[in-house]
């Protein structure tokens, strides 16, 4: 075979090896950049919201309250503390009621203990004797069921009672309110609340 088509051979065969080899090297980077999920489908981290809570440092839940919160001792209030609150709230309203009076046993009224409202959305806690010491600035205190503007301590007059320490946030300051009882409270925060919290303490006096 003459030397110009050996020589147009061996051309030809670099040339096509050439080809092939670019083809597989370009196969291969696409194959590689396309590993793994479109970066548009991936999914945002979220964070569960934050639980309200509502706790005392004097007491834990569903367990019984230190004599000193209640008619048997000083009478003052207890501390209370709060976190995980809305966002949206401009202030809270605090109830506390005991369901099951006069006898647990046969309980035929709901007497309520202590009635407060326009505590200040900054507010994440009651110190202990708040009620009658001072209340955050801008709070106001309405009548429990002796018709006066303050705490009224446990003294359930037959077995052990439970007492709900019900706190609400509401998307508003309260107006036009004067010293309400726990039922004018309840009328007036209707349609304002955007979260709420509570705390159960029990007491059985000692003394008979």
């Amino acid at each position: 075979m003459p030397l110009r088509n050996l020589l147009t051979i061996a051309f030809l065969s670099f040339a096509v090896a050439c080809g092939k080899s670019k083809s597989s090297t370009t196969d291969t980077a696409a194959v590689i950049t396309n590993v793994g999920p479109p970066r548009g489908n991936q999914l945002p981290i979220t964070t569960p919201p934050m639980t309200f809570n509502l706790s005392s440092s004097a007491f834990a839940p569903n367990s019984s309250m230190p004599t000193k919160y209640t008619c048997e001792g000083a009478g003052i209030s207890p501390p209370l503390a709060w976190s995980g609150a809305p966002a949206s709230a401009k202030s809270f309203a605090l109830i506390v009621e005991d369901p099951d009076a006069p006898d647990p046993a046969k309980p035929t009224r709901v007497v309520s203990h202590w009635v407060a409202y326009n505590i200040p959305a900054s507010a994440t806690s009651l110190s202990e004797n708040a009620s009658n010491k001072g209340m955050p600035a801008g709070s106001a205190q309405g009548s429990n069921e002796g018709n006066k503007q303050v705490y009224m301590g446990p003294c359930p007059p037959i077995g052990r009672h439970r007492y709900f320490f019900k706190l609400f946030a509401l998307d508003t300051v309260l107006s036009g309110l004067s010293n309400p009882k726990k039922a004018d409270l309840e009328k007036a925060i209707q349609g304002h609340v955007v979260g709420n919290a509570e705390l159960i303490g029990t007491y059985q006096k000692t003394k008979k």
